[in-house]
């Protein structure tokens, strides 16, 4: 068997690299490896909208995101949507039991499999071209036997190849489907124009030129562009184009019929999107017992099958995925049949990153879960909270080392809870510790227990520590980083050895214990400012999740109001609720103390508020009244007891109120001076002036 890899996985043990969740990425090469220096990677589709909506299509936020994703995992593979990409690059050394009749140092090469297999490093990335989901970068590829790859032969562009081959399986799938079927009219549900013409073409080849193909498009991805000027491009591989809102299907469907003019289905469809809806529209359009394509079994391929099986209808569903040999003379082929029709798309793109962008890839991220989710007794409704929680259970399901980072309030007990719940140690003993309440004198016997008589005080039977009542389960440090640098140290050599001894113990104890830790400031900052131990620091963070702050949040308010407001009215036995101008209100308010403060507001509101229906102005009320009490300096008691007051020591304290209550508020010195209306050099000044 050729080796594709398996001697560079470092966790978990016992798999292989595609679905490993960290790889060994050190750029020395083994006799069966080749090293390939990084020119472009092109990511796959669903990956690229993921991380595009998630960083608010800002670049560098996608930069900064996509080196996390490669410096934490090894390689390029989206946790999120279980995906990575392909590359091209160069030659840069080769393993000596490598065959030089294939490859040669220097040759300009392409991948032809999953990145989500090779171990990777990305130095700086360049650029990020929105249009075709392609990163241009500085890095390696460490690429294996098994690996399979190919010259570039630059017959035809490379940004137009790599589309082409990364869907190369699927193109195969639909062309033997229908090579012995009659279909003279198919739709294609397109997620974007290179993908969509490709698969026309394909469609072309196989149905014969005289079939009908008709594009279908989400009206916010394409509001750049007219039906028209699209139809124009695309002709004569597409015959026609219409722009709908996926997402109401039956309304979709009819427009459709109404445009193509007739009330006849299609006789195929093939739905590359992943926005909710296109399933439905899928179903609806094609007619009884005919085949309709989907790009992966992700994008809805099982809502399709209920779907139809709610209108008794009966089609053939065919999932499309896969691998295809010979992929870039197949790729390059159809490429050069549409080369015309893929530069006047590229022309009309222009290289502008568009707004539609951003509000496609959102409706994909929402991906129709606005309905409030919930998780045990953790409630949410954004996208955002929503993709942290799909990380949260990614890694639930790898017994590594965590490290849970986010501001005071947010929930990063709740995420734990999320992690060890769907855990293979679910179940197994779960101790919870919060570090900054452990008295350093105390520190080691708490972790490690002690024997009988170690210290004056001991209990007579001795006592078992934190790791000891944690063995074989979890054992969750919250405000880790309180704990002093020598306690630091004996908990590296506890995770580096699993051994340890009591207090006043001689005898070697042996621990099993997944450790996942939790801190409110970024331990990375706490290494960097001394105050946390570097190699400790990397112990832990085999995977690291940001809990957002409720702030970056903000669908989450609304459900998480109003499950405290029912969970209060059972309490007291007083039903009582928000009304929308309350709700209003409560979005409306940046909640510094995150979803701890705003179950406590709630929790006063519901006190305080003698009416069943809590209102708007009882909200503005008691959020205000806690802001000015927090940025109004009370000199009541210099006016009433004092001869004289001090102008400048007041001022200078309500200056340090107002900037303080500023940077919590906004987090950053840049959106604090705006705020202000105060040029950043100036706030920066006065921050450090004042210690804040």
């Amino acid at each position: 068997m050729k080796d594709f890899g398996v001697h560079r996985v470092l966790e978990p043990n016992g798999v292989v690299p595609v679905t490993a969740w960290r790889l060994d990425n050190s750029a020395e090469i083994g006799p069966k490896e080749l090293r390939i220096d990084l020119e472009m990677i092109h990511m796959e589709w669903d990956s690229f909208n993921q991380i595009c909506s998630h960083c608010g299509f800002d670049e560098s936020k996608m930069k900064a995101r996509l080196i996390q994703i490669v410096d934490e995992r090894g390689k390029l593979h989206n946790p999120y949507t279980d995906s990575g990409g392909l590359f091209i690059g160069t030659v840069a050394a080769m393993g000596e039991e490598l065959s030089t009749e294939s490859f040669a140092v220097g040759d300009r090469i392409i991948s032809l499999s999953t990145l989500t297999g090779m171990a990777m490093h990305i130095e700086n990335i360049e650029k990020i071209d929105f249009d075709y989901g392609q990163v241009t970068c500085k890095g390696y590829v460490i690429a294996f036997e098994a690996t399979d790859l190919a010259k570039y032969s630059e017959q035809v562009p490379i940004k137009y190849l790599l589309p082409a081959i990364d869907e190369g399986g699927n193109f195969r799938g639909v062309s033997r489907a229908l090579e012995n079927e009659e279909k003279n009219r198919i739709a294609i549900i397109g997620s974007n124009l290179i993908t969509t013409i490709l698969y026309a073409q394909i469609l072309k080849e196989t149905c014969g030129e005289d079939s009908q193909i008709s594009a279908i498009l989400d009206q916010d991805a394409f509001v750049d562009f007219t039906a028209e000027a699209l139809t124009e491009a695309v002709f004569p591989v597409i015959d026609k184009v219409h722009f709908v809102d996926l997402s109401q299907p039956v309304e979709a469907f009819q427009r459709v019929m109404e445009w193509e003019g007739t009330q006849e289905e299609m006789d195929a469809v093939v739905n590359l999107e992943d926005i909710v809806g296109s399933e439905t529209l899928s179903t609806l359009l094609v007619k009884e017992r005919s085949l309709v394509f989907y790009t992966s079994l992700k994008n809805n391929y099982t809502t399709g099958l209920l779907v139809a099986d709610s209108m008794g209808k009966e089609i053939i569903p065919y999932a499309l995925d896969g691998y295809v040999k010979d992929a870039q003379a197949f790729a390059s082929g159809l490429v050069s049949n549409v080369l015309g029709n893929l530069e006047r798309i590229d022309a009309m793109y222009g290289g502008k990153k568009r707004k539609s962008n951003s509000v496609a890839s959102k409706k994909r991220e929402n991906n129709g879960f606005s309905a409030v989710q919930k998780i045990d007794d953790f409630v949410y409704q954004s996208p955002v909270t929503r993709a942290m929680v799909n990380e949260a259970l990614n890694v639930a399901q790898y017994d590594c080392n965590v490290i849970i980072q986010g501001e005071t309030g947010v929930g990063k007990e709740k995420i734990f809870d999320i992690i060890h719940q769907n855990s293979p140690r679910q179940g197994k003993p779960c101790v919870k510790i919060n570090c900054a309440t452990i008295q350093e004198s105390l520190a080691e016997s708490e972790f490690f227990g002690y024997e009988k008589g170690a210290f004056t005080g001991a209990q007579s039977s001795g006592k078992a520590g934190y790791f000891e009542l944690a063995n074989n389960g979890t054992l969750f440090l919250d405000e880790i980083g309180s704990l002093s640098l020598n306690m630091q140290s004996k908990l590296l050599r506890v995770l580096q050895d699993n051994t340890y001894y009591r207090v006043g113990g001689t005898e070697q104890k042996h621990t099993n214990v997944r450790v996942i830790c939790a801190n409110n400031v970024s331990l990375r900052k706490l290494v960097e400012d001394g105050l946390f131990r570097e190699d400790l620091f990397y112990r832990l963070n085999i995977c690291s999740i940001e809990v957002p702050a409720l702030r970056n949040r903000k669908e989450d308010i609304h459900c998480l109001a109003e499950t405290f407001i029912r969970g209060y009215s059972k309490k007291y036995g007083v039903e009582k609720e928000f009304d929308q101008d309350a709700y209003e209100k409560l979005e409306s308010y940046p909640w510094p103390g995150n979803v701890r403060e705003l179950e406590n507001a709630v929790h006063r509101m519901y006190i305080s508020e003698r009416e069943r229906i809590i209102g708007g102005d009882t909200v503005d009320h008691l959020l205000n009244a806690a802001v000015y009490e927090e940025l109004i300096v009370n000199i009541r008691k210099e006016i009433y007891e004092e001869n004289h007051v001090d102008f400048n020591q007041i001022m200078e304290e309500q200056e340090k109120r107002l900037i303080a209550y500023a940077l919590k508020k906004e987090g950053t010195t840049r959106k604090a001076a705006e705020y202000l209306n105060l040029p950043q050099a100036t706030l920066a000044r006065k921050k450090v002036r004042y210690g804040l």
